[in-house]
């Protein structure tokens, strides 16, 4: 398929604009503009002009005054419901538009893209707008001649982080909790995938949210996402990507409030394999989607299978086959399996990772290197690692990449003993047919969400996600994620 007659779409035809989103229209910004390339093939395909700290400023300040002018926030909950069901409504229906732009700047492939992630965005803020009116206060229980109420008020200016990952899924996370709780929100998408939350913003004008009330800013996280963090009118901050920067954030929070922040980290997630599960090929199918959904680029990746001894080699051996049947592609490529490393230079951070862990002593099972099939754009091969320990670099590092490391164990205590020997505490996957080993597991491990018998996420958004350790603070998705974007006042009447 080298024609790109062949392709399903031809990605120069996308047309871009980069821009910010301020008031309710776009601005072109007077920043240096950056090039933003295609992770597919890394083409050059539009400029973002990079927010300066007056434009931030300017941002912030119009999301303020429309805090305080437009009645978002204290207009009737359910009348916000519905704006916010009709902007849902709205992204369902521009699919055919919003799909190609998120998915050839994106490493997300084109049938993903409209099969998932935009109706996922779409159902996710349907979910949070009917929290706008059935979450509030409470009336606490106090003696019979008062009357103590606990009153819930959204904070005013939440600043976001979004990452590049999944761009329009991570940021709608952002977004539609805050805006259901009455917030209004200043976005900075990833500098790597900025065009998609744009459009967003758009949408939800013509919807009916008011200007002003979802500003979006574009630019470097140390510059401009340093600016947002740090602006005396941004109540809260909520950010998704490395723990570093994550710390960084939470630092310069401290410093210009103290602020509260919500933080999804990184993760460097288990799968643990128990001997006694039926079905082998089914097992081995969801461990290798965990590790090679998006080319590996999610925080909740399962990138260190543990395995027990009698069934590793059985297991390794399937997921191998696997590994090796998936064909690297270009996002708009509906026959490709592989999508793109999201640029050269995290291509080539995984490289040097899974090389120096080599030359330690690792064994290469499969994979490593440049995938075969198109001549440009980062394709890392699906690999898998055995012979490592808790020191390897590979199995203590977020590599954000189609790396699998594989460990044995001999019973439950070890088992978890390796799963947990980690700095981080995202997500973990558990395989058995022993109801109470699952449950026993599930308590075990350190980790802020355990799947039993699956491994990845459903549409269930009331399950809220978010890590332990290393992995962050608070929550996205679930109940916990709107309360997240409330302040909460005690009033005390006596009668």
């Amino acid at each position: 398929m080298s024609a790109l007659t062949a392709y399903d779409i031809d990605p120069n035809t996308i047309t871009i604009k980069g821009t910010h989103f301020i008031g309710g229209q776009r601005v072109n910004g007077a920043g240096q503009p950056l090039d933003v390339r295609r992770p597919s093939d890394g083409q050059v395909y539009g400029y973002i002009p990079c927010a300066t700290a007056d434009e931030v400023d300017a941002a912030v300040e119009n999301a303020a005054q429309a805090f305080k002018q437009s009645g978002w926030a204290t207009m009737p909950p359910r009348d916000r419901m519905k704006i916010l069901r009709r902007w849902a409504d709205l992204i369902d229906a521009d699919v055919e538009a919003l799909a190609p732009l998120e998915a050839v700047g994106s490493t997300r492939p084109l049938v993903d893209v409209k099969a998932w992630d935009i109706p996922f965005t779409a159902e996710g803020i349907r979910f949070y707008a009917e929290f706008a009116d059935k979450m509030g206060g409470d009336v606490a229980a106090t003696s019979s001649d008062k009357l103590g109420l606990i009153i819930a008020e959204p904070y005013g200016v939440i600043g976001a982080i979004s990452p590049w990952n999944l761009p329009l899924v991570m940021g709608s996370w952002k977004v539609a909790p805050a805006l259901a709780a009455g917030n209004a929100v200043v976005l900075k998408p990833s500098e790597l995938t900025p065009f998609s939350m744009v459009r967003l913003a758009e949408l939800a004008i013509t919807a009916g949210i008011p200007a002003g009330i979802f500003n979006v800013i574009q630019g470097l996280g140390h510059e401009a996402g340093d600016a947002l963090v740090r602006h005396p009118k941004i109540a809260k901050v909520t950010f998704t990507g490395s723990t570093r920067t994550g710390s960084a954030i939470m630092a310069a929070c401290a410093q210009s409030g103290p602020k509260p922040v919500t933080l999804e980290l990184g993760g460097k997630s288990p799968q643990v394999v128990f001997d006694d599960i039926k079905d082998v090929d089914k097992v081995a199918a969801t461990i290798a989607r965990a590790i090679t959904l998006n080319a590996g680029q999610v925080c909740v990746a399962g990138s260190r299978l543990i395995v027990q001894a009698g069934i590793a080699d059985t297991l390794i051996a399937r997921v191998t086959t696997i590994f090796q049947s998936l064909r690297a592609g270009p996002t708009w490529d509906s026959t490709a399996t592989l999508p793109p490393i999201i640029s050269a230079k995290q291509f080539d951070d995984i490289d040097a990772i899974v090389k120096r862990t080599l030359t330690g002593g690792a064994e290469l099972i499969t994979g490593s290197g440049r995938a075969d099939g198109p001549s440009s754009g980062a394709y890392y091969t699906p690999t898998i690692l055995s012979g490592v320990n808790q020191t390897t670099e590979a199995v203590r590092e977020e590599l954000f990449g189609p790396v699998l490391t594989v460990q044995t164990f001999t019973d439950e205590d070890e088992a978890y003993a390796l799963a947990n020997d980690t700095q981080y505490g995202l997500a973990a996957g558990i395989f058995t047919s022993d109801l109470e080993r699952a449950m026993r597991g599930m308590r075990r491990l350190e980790a802020g969400t355990v799947w039993i018998n699956r491994y990845g996420r459903s549409h269930d958004f009331i399950l809220p996600t978010g890590g332990y350790k290393r992995s962050g603070i608070g929550k996205d998705l679930g109940r916990q994620a709107f309360e997240a974007n409330l302040k909460f006042k005690t009033a005390l009447i006596e009668f």
